[in-house]
């Protein structure tokens, strides 16, 4: 699994002026309706569900919120990247400023799982971490990760 099938080129957001984490998941939902055809507040639903049961602060100032939605057929990506960071509560302390929600169908344990492998891998690589925070353009972030020279990780 790579990202080039997760992440659609429109599912990217920079510097988006949230100042919270439910404007995050908003926006990660909108960006994500649009590439699955799924409800915004179901997926928006999904995503804040899953982080009451305990942080999605991967470290780093990154999180990784993702939950399962039914009537989802595959599994999908996002990436947020806000203005300011946030407190995420993530357990290094650090305010986050980078995310990637993912979402899948409820169904989609194994997948759902290799997802979030392939994921935390690449959110742990800090060189590539930095040229996905110094990207000025979508389009330039979304090649980062899942563009035709990206191997999987």
């Amino acid at each position: 699994m790579e990202f080039r099938d997760l992440l659609a080129p429109t599912a990217v957001a920079l510097d988006v002026p949230a100042t919270s984490q439910k404007a995050v998941f908003e926006r990660a939902a909108a960006l994500l309706a649009d590439a699955t055809g799924v409800s915004e507040e179901a997926l928006c639903t999904a995503l804040a569900e899953r982080e009451r049961l305990g942080t999605t602060g991967f470290g780093g100032g990154t999180a990784i919120p993702h939950g399962r939605v039914a009537g989802m057929e595959r599994m999908a990506v996002a990436v947020v990247r806000t203005a300011q960071p946030l407190d995420w509560h993530a357990l290094d302390g650090l305010p986050v400023d980078l995310v990637v929600a993912l979402v899948g169908p409820e169904a989609a344990g194994a997948d759902h799982l290799k997802c979030l492998a392939l994921v935390s891998r690449t959110l742990r690589d800090r060189q590539l971490v930095e040229k996905m925070r110094g990207a000025t353009q979508a389009g330039a972030l979304w090649t980062l990760l899942a563009g035709p020279q990206r191997q999987a990780a």
